[in-house]
């Protein structure tokens, strides 16, 4: 009985026939391919066209070997549940994939040993650039940064001396701006819903020491565990009308903002006749829950823009004119205080 012969598969599509459908010489085709910027745009259209008639795959690792770049930027997050980073990461996403990069995004948690230990697994992988959440990370962090001579932009957050880039705001800045809020529509009896984590904590020292600056200290708060949920803004405001009586509340995010809000009408409450309530962080509900919230805005889609651009850049060589943008922040004055 003869044995029937398996079917040859189809060979790959290859750079070469690529270049003979595009008409060019392979060498011309590896650069629109690898180095697109510096090719005539007719050219990378023409190579694209091929490319797609003939089903070719290029090989990323092979390229990324040749010219030294994976054309993969890290983005490294504590969560992705929180609305708050999630305009900032998908506007990353989209101005690196207009300058040829991809975002491998990596969830860390608020620890600095787990951040630590994932950015020294991503640079295994060579990533061109990293993208960190923040300004607060470990010794060991910082010295596998600077040995591994990669680009980085350490966002929302502010300070003179960033790893090497920097897009954010103070959040010192915002707690002194909210007391001075606070101060300006007469609420003198402030209690606090507060998560624990390092930036809140800069707003909470900002806030209350501003407050104590004018007399007003001793603020009740209550922490809350990460990450911020509707639910612990109710809970979270039943501990604290248990604990004493309040003209005003503010929390670390319009999340738990929210939460107050419900709870305090669901005990009767008029906001803000009885109790106003102040967030942060201008959420898409905040402006439509009812009252609505008086909150911090903070333009999560510049610092998206701004941290891709300064990190491309810094990649192809071209250096930043400002290593550190302040994006800024402005108050939100609406129904809730």
């Amino acid at each position: 009985m003869s044995k029937t012969s398996r079917p040859v598969p189809p060979r790959a599509p290859t750079l070469e026939d690529v270049a003979r459908t595009a008409g060019l010489s392979s060498m011309t085709v590896s650069r629109a391919l690898n180095t697109p910027q510096l090719v005539r745009p007719g050219t990378v259209e023409k190579v694209l066209a091929a490319v797609k008639a003939t089903g070719y795959i290029p090989n990323a690792l092979a390229g990324g070997l040749a010219s030294r770049r994976s054309k993969l930027i890290a983005v490294v997050v504590p969560q992705i549940n929180n609305s708050m980073f999630v305009d900032t990461i998908q506007t990353i996403s989209d101005e690196l994939a207009e300058r040829g990069y991809h975002m491998l995004l990596c969830v860390a948690g608020y620890t600095q040993d787990n951040e630590a230990e994932l950015v020294a697994t991503l640079l295994s992988r060579r990533p061109d650039g990293i993208v960190l959440t923040g300004i607060h990370h470990s010794t060991e962090l910082k010295r596998v940064i600077l040995n591994a001579s990669v680009p980085v932009v350490e966002i929302w957050d502010l300070t003179p001396t960033p790893l090497d880039m920097l897009v954010g705001f103070s959040h010192e800045k915002v707690g002194e701006a909210t007391a001075e809020y606070l101060l300006r529509k007469g609420y003198r009896h402030p209690g606090l819903l507060w998560t624990v984590d390092n930036r809140a904590a800069l707003r909470r020292s900002g806030l209350t020491d501003a407050l104590a600056r004018n007399g007003i200290t001793g603020c009740p708060a209550i922490d809350v565990a990460l990450p911020a949920r509707f639910v612990s803004g109710r809970q979270g405001l039943g501990n604290l009308l248990a604990a004493g009586e309040f003209d005003v509340i503010v929390c670390s995010s319009d999340t738990l903002a929210q939460g107050a809000i419900v709870e305090a009408q669901s005990r009767g409450l008029r906001v803000p006749e009885d109790l106003a309530v102040i967030g942060f962080g201008d959420l898409d509900f905040a402006g439509d829950t009812w009252p609505s919230i008086t909150t911090v805005s903070v333009d999560r889609h510049a610092i998206g823009h701004r941290a891709a651009t300064l990190l491309a850049d810094s990649i192809e060589g071209i250096a930043p004119q400002d290593a550190v943008v302040d994006i800024g922040f402005h108050f939100v004055e609406r129904e809730s205080a």
